[in-house]
């Protein structure tokens, strides 16, 4: 089950995935086992994470966004182009989302 965002919290999110590199690539094999289980083992080191898909299908993409935050539960942030940002709090939670539009003003 995916967790759902505040357009405030997307909006924090994306500020921090800004300076990130992609951690995952999926290639032609699709979103196999393997690429599933690397996402998760990302997300629970990183939380927020990019993902590079290679491939033009951006409808395929798409579909592929949605099936990783339904199945690692996670939430989906943003699709820019070939690149997808997903968060997912860890055990260990580095990221402490703003509680509302005022906090995120009030950020560095």
């Amino acid at each position: 089950m995916k967790i759902e965002l505040a357009p405030f919290e997307r909006q924090y999110l994306k500020g921090l995935a800004h300076g990130i590199d992609p951690v995952v690539m999926i290639g032609n094999q699709g979103l196999s086992e393997s690429v599933m289980r690397e996402i998760a083992v990302n997300l629970d080191a990183h939380e927020l994470i990019k993902i590079r898909v290679l491939g033009d299908d951006r409808d395929v993409r798409l579909a592929m966004y949605e099936q990783i935050c339904d199945e690692l539960g996670a939430a989906p942030v943003q699709h820019i182009g070939k690149l997808l940002v997903v968060w997912r709090p860890s055990d260990k939670q580095r990221i402490v989302l703003p509680k509302s539009k005022k906090a995120l003003k009030a950020a560095p």
